[in-house]
């Protein structure tokens, strides 16, 4: 997999954000690298100085300085990318940047593309595709559980885990596939038995992996919320309350909220998208409440998680029609009963002693709110998200899982059908294909193009 081993270009790029700060730096990597910063750091011959190591000088054109910059120099193969890389840690100006990196492609070098220096680190065989994809996930992280999760497998946890799956099909493959050169001696290498037993235990550590895929969702791409509920419900006081700030404006008037509002929320780790939406009521002559109440609706049905809240006054049929009918949609949902300050908690709870589940609140006395967060994090979660071991939170991964899932099952069919060893050998090399899509050891040019193309530029 040493494709750009003979490329022989060498990109440079900005590796840290656009815009004015302390200090920028500039990435440079390929055969090209050393010619081309001594062409422009007269200060020493960086070539014959040890790698990673710190040079301070000036960045120069022409007999014309630029900066005064630190150079980090690595040279191959004990780089990121495999190749000889430079760092320049100039001052944080756009134009100062922008002059050095056209400088740098003057001497020789090109711009790179988004995700090129860690595709070079995967092709040159410094890091899996699992792993490189793992580096995307770690920059775009926003919270500490998918800071964590995206460490675990920078770090191979789960490269390591499908490394073990496929060489222990392996192993079992080569057996089958030895008997197929001796099929007119009618013998059998592989122990059916232990490779019964082999699928069994490969297909509940791949039915873990892909069962972690709902939490690993909900940590990457966190969790949308829908406030729904009829006009004056409470709704914008709750979105208020759990954001600890006036963002909605609150009014005793029904049908304030024309339109849905949103905001983001940190819970335990776990990123909740908040959609404060218009009151939801039977009959309306206003346009653009009905308009408002239509996108509530819409809201309603693509959440991750529903928060229906009813006013403590409403009666208890109101309650057990409206459970109901979110069950008969099949809605992840949280029925509210607010506004319990008004006639006291007490009272609120023996009157819907009957319906079970039912959280009891004030938002406006920002009573409770910390308990129906809990619910919360326990509605969209089916594990502990500080949880040891491989979460899976790419869904790439997961499609290639579920194929391995299903070609799993089909060797585990075939073994109880005694299919012969050419038939069984079909079903193992699709789940060894599948396998080595998510690690890189199949793949295809257009694949990576995709893959990488999602990275920022100087990454």
């Amino acid at each position: 997999m040493n494709k750009l081993a003979d490329w022989g270009d060498t990109i440079v790029a900005l590796a840290t954000p656009p815009g004015i700060g302390a200090i920028g730096v500039i990435r440079m990597s390929g055969k090209k690298t050393f010619n081309i910063i001594n062409a422009l750091f007269p200060s020493k011959n960086l070539p014959e100085q040890p790698s990673h190591t710190l040079h301070v000088g000036f960045i120069r054109e022409n007999d014309k300085d630029i900066d005064e910059a630190v150079v980090s120099i690595f040279k191959a193969p004990k780089s990121y990318t495999g190749e000889d890389v430079i760092e320049i840690s100039c001052h944080g100006s756009p134009f100062v940047q922008q002059q050095i990196i056209e400088a740098c492609i003057r001497a020789g070098a090109r711009l790179a593309k988004p995700g090129e220096f860690t595709q070079r680190a995967f092709l040159n065989g410094k890091l899996d595709l699992a792993q490189a994809e793992a580096v995307a996930d770690l920059i775009a992280s926003n919270t500490a559980a998918s800071q964590k999760a995206a460490l675990h497998n920078i770090r191979g946890g789960f490269s390591s885990e499908l490394k073990e799956l496929r060489e222990r099909l392996i192993q079992f493959s080569a057996l089958i596939e030895l008997e197929l050169d001796f099929s007119q001696e009618d013998v059998e290498f592989a122990d059916r038995k232990q490779f019964h037993e082999l699928i069994d235990e490969l297909n509940v550590s791949t039915h873990k992996l892909v069962n972690s895929f709902q939490l690993g969702n909900v940590i990457k791409n966190g969790v949308s919320v829908a406030i729904i509920g009829k006009p004056n419900a409470g709704k914008s006081t709750l979105l208020n309350a759990l954001l600890n700030e006036n963002r909605a404006i609150v009014s005793d008037i029904p049908g304030t909220t024309r339109d849905t509002i949103e905001e983001v929320i940190n819970i335990d780790g776990i990123l909740f998208r908040l959609i404060d939406t218009a009151g939801i009521r039977q009959h309306t002559a206003d346009v653009i409440e009905t308009e408002g109440m239509q996108r509530s609706l819409e809201k309603m049905k693509q959440a991750d998680l529903v928060l229906y809240l009813i006013d403590a006054g409403e009666m208890m049929q109101e309650v057990r029609g409206k459970k109901s009918e979110l069950e008969k949609e099949q809605m992840n949902y949280l029925l509210i009963i607010n506004k319990i300050d008004i006639d006291g908690e007490g009272a609120a709870k023996e009157k819907f002693s009957d319906t079970e589940g039912v959280i009891f609140i004030s938002a406006k006395k920002n009573l409770h709110t910390e308990v129906l967060k809990e619910r919360m994090v326990d509605a969209v979660l089916t594990g502990n998200v500080q949880a040891e071991g491989t979460i899976v939170t790419n869904a790439r991964h997961y499609h290639a899982l579920k194929e391995v899932q299903k070609s799993l099952g089909d060797i585990k069919e075939g073994l109880n059908n005694k299919l012969t060893g050419d038939l069984l050998a079909l079903d193992i090399r699709r789940c060894l294909h599948y396998l080595g899509e998510i690690t890189g050891e199949i793949t295809n040019e257009d694949q990576l193009d995709y893959i990488f193309s999602k990275f920022c530029i100087g990454k």
